[in-house]
């Protein structure tokens, strides 16, 4: 009776939320979205910027180099203090530097220092960098370790819909409202000519149209710029006031404490562990990869619809928008594709797909190149938590310490978009590159980084799908 009892019970599927954890998984499930949305109201800030304060592409990208530079600060930090304290102590500490950061706009937008915005997104993701190292093991360590990758795609999920707020705040309350957006439409209209002219060409156009404005009227210019920075900070105060209303919920709320029970950090011989794990150092180069190649295709999809197809940027972030969407679907399918389909296998295919949509974002123009790029997005949905699982499986308590570099990974997203923004800013002054005799616009080009970072990925996710098959087959031998 023993056996049988055994047996039935061996043969049920694990479940992927234990019912003693629905409420701390969906709890901690909000963070996902919290970051969400600071990650998608900010990536249109660096085409705002570059109008508001006249600054090249380059110098925009410092926003997303402070933003994601504030994860490669305070990963580690973070991973050291939940494995000392426990992972409800990080989530507060976070939230607390999250509200920091975001209140931190308004004297920003008061001072009207470019500099100061990029303190303030810096302490924010501070915030981010607690609770991301803190959310994702701490979901992994809610129940079976045969469902955890399944179980964090399902919470990541979240992220997205987080993200597509974050997006429709930053189309219809920030950039739709801007007087630089309002200057490009009279421009626009003043000189119909612009109708002839390549995008890229009109877009440098316009750009030379704001610097004379600024010399010919810098009162009248400043004051625009006032009103724009006062608009920018209208949603980063209100994410402020919900992330502490949060930060209250989560205070007096009862987390349980998963995963082991040493406190102890045992720095270098958790390090010395990790460093041997090549499926775990992997994983670590793959996220920076990935997190770049996506901060990069939905950064610069506002300049490419811009520079390549005369949209505003209202309009350009639209399409951001749609690829948010898309992404946000294509995450529910492919975590339900992973009941059937190694995790290792599926992030390779994708990645594949996001190499041909990026090869067509390059050479191809017109609308049929921003379908392209809004296209990346459906393959980019699985990777960051399925690298994140895979990288992490087996890790047990050393996953504490071991998410810490795979969030530090994120510092992808603050060292690829300069580098992009300098590719777009080679162009041209009708805004092409040409090379060997070839010639693009130079924000088509620019997509060749994204590429890329696609290969790395793909390389990483067969070459852990081909692994994990050998084991399989040896444990059947």
């Amino acid at each position: 009776m023993t056996n049988g009892s055994s047996s039935t019970e061996t043969s049920r599927p694990d479940a992927v939320i234990p019912r003693e954890m629905l409420f701390p998984f969906a709890l901690v499930t909000t963070l996902f979205a919290l970051w969400g949305f600071a990650n998608d109201v900010t990536n249109p800030l660096v085409k705002a910027f570059q109008q508001i304060f006249l600054i090249s592409n380059k110098q925009s990208s410092l926003v997303q180099t402070a933003f994601y530079g504030g994860y490669a600060t305070m990963a580690l930090p973070a991973a050291i203090f939940i494995r000392r304290y426990s992972y409800k102590a990080g989530i507060l500490v976070g939230l607390a530097l999250y509200a920091i950061g975001a209140f931190l706009f308004i004297p920003a937008s008061f001072l009207m220092e470019f500099w100061l915005f990029l303190l303030a997104l810096y302490v924010l993701t501070f915030g981010l960098a607690f609770l991301e190292t803190t959310a994702n093991p701490y979901i992994l360590a809610m129940g079976p370790a045969s469902t955890a990758t399944r179980r964090l795609n399902f919470a990541q999920a979240f992220n997205p819909i987080g993200s597509l707020v974050g997006m429709v705040v930053a189309s219809s309350i920030v950039l739709a409202g801007l007087g630089v957006s309002e200057f490009r439409d009279k421009e626009l209209k003043a000189h119909p000519e612009y109708q002839q002219m390549l995008p890229s060409e009109v877009d440098a156009r316009i750009t030379q149209a704001l610097r004379e404005f600024q010399q010919r009227d810098p009162e009248g210019h400043r004051e625009m710029q006032a009103r724009d920075l006062q608009r920018v900070r209208i949603p980063y105060v209100a994410i402020g006031v919900v992330v502490t209303v949060m930060l209250i919920v989560f205070a007096v709320s009862k987390l349980p404490r998963a995963g082991g029970q040493d406190r102890h950090v045992h720095f270098f011989e958790t390090a010395a562990r990790l460093l041997k794990n090549g499926r775990y150092l992997g994983g670590v180069v793959a996220q920076t990869f990935y997190v770049g190649a996506q901060i990069m295709c939905w950064t610069f999809i506002i300049h490419y619809a811009m520079a390549n197809l005369k949209m505003s940027a209202a309009q350009a972030q639209n399409y951001n928008v749609v690829a948010m969407t898309l992404f946000c679907t294509s995450r529910f399918v492919c975590t339900y594709l992973l009941k059937y389909v190694s995790p290792g296998g599926l992030l390779g295919t994708l990645a594949l797909g996001g190499m041909a949509l990026t090869a067509g974002t390059v050479f191809l123009e017109g609308m049929p190149g921003l379908y392209c790029l809004i296209g990346i997005s459906g393959c980019m949905s699985l990777m960051f938590p399925t690298i994140y699982g895979i990288a992490l499986h087996g890790l047990g308590d050393d996953a504490k310490l071991g998410s810490a570099g795979l969030i530090f990974a994120i510092v992808g997203g603050a060292l690829m978009p300069p580098l992009q923004g300098a590719i777009i800013d080679f162009g041209d002054q009708s805004g092409n590159l040409t090379v060997s005799g070839f010639t693009l616009p130079a924000v088509s080009a620019s997509f060749v980084l994204p590429f890329i970072c696609f290969v790395v990925i793909a390389v990483y996710g067969f070459l852990t799908h081909a692994n994990r098959h050998a084991t399989a087959e040896a444990a059947r031998a």
